[in-house]
């Protein structure tokens, strides 16, 4: 008999770990909640399409993404361009103090730049679709592999699914909390030189991952 909780709790578990690592959308997320700018809809735009790419992979897309590498190329490039210019800008942010008082209103995003930017860094990053089509794909897979036997069709399905359920959530989960929950650091970067570091650090990962991208990785 299937326990429900044991494929959710995976698909949980499973979604935080991929999630969780440093990349540049989160950092761009954490970016936006410490400046308290549109917050809502980044956290949407982030959450939303982490929806979709893994009710995608959950389906079985997986197998038709492998299938164009046309397509993974384009994305590729796309992204590694996107995620070069945005790392030279926030390398400029770091090694101009000036402009980094979030309290002046300097250098303040637009709700339509904010959102696009959020679209971008998910849409055009290969590393997502790796992780939420590919591999999150696979592991629902598993699950109704799992069950397929002692449950039946409607079993596997419904594992699949709950596992997906749980990724989902986890995914939900982590960018409210670190869009949101990223005020409480606020008295960290109540000094320019926290955003300085903040800066250097987002330069670096973006700057690593569209290398990364370029070499193929």
């Amino acid at each position: 008999m299937l326990a429900p909780l044991a494929p959710l709790a995976a698909g949980v578990a499973a979604g935080l770990s991929l999630i969780v690592a440093i990349g540049a959308q989160n950092a761009f997320v954490l970016r936006q909640g410490l400046r308290r700018e549109h917050v809502v809809p980044v956290v949407l735009v982030c959450a939303l399409s982490d929806l979709v790419l893994i009710a995608a992979g959950t389906a079985g897309l997986g197998a038709l993404v492998t299938g164009a590498p046309v397509l993974l190329t384009v994305v590729r490039w796309g992204g590694a361009a996107f995620l070069l210019t945005l790392a030279a800008l926030a390398a400029r942010r770091a090694l101009r103090p000036g402009g980094l008082d979030p309290a002046s209103g300097a250098g303040a995003t637009s709700a339509r730049s904010a959102v696009g930017t959020s679209l971008a860094l998910t849409w055009l990053n290969p590393h997502v679709y790796l992780d939420t089509v590919l591999l999150l794909g696979s592991l629902a897979a598993g699950y109704a592999a799992a069950h397929a036997g002692g449950a039946g069709a409607g079993g596997a399905d419904t594992a699949r699914w709950l596992f997906g359920t749980g990724a989902m959530v986890a995914s939900v989960v982590w960018f409210t909390a670190l869009g949101f929950g990223a005020r409480l650091l606020a008295p960290v970067f109540a000094r320019p030189g926290a955003w300085r570091v903040l800066d250097g650090v987002i330069a670096l990962v973006m700057a690593t991952i569209g290398v990364s991208l370029l070499l193929g990785g």
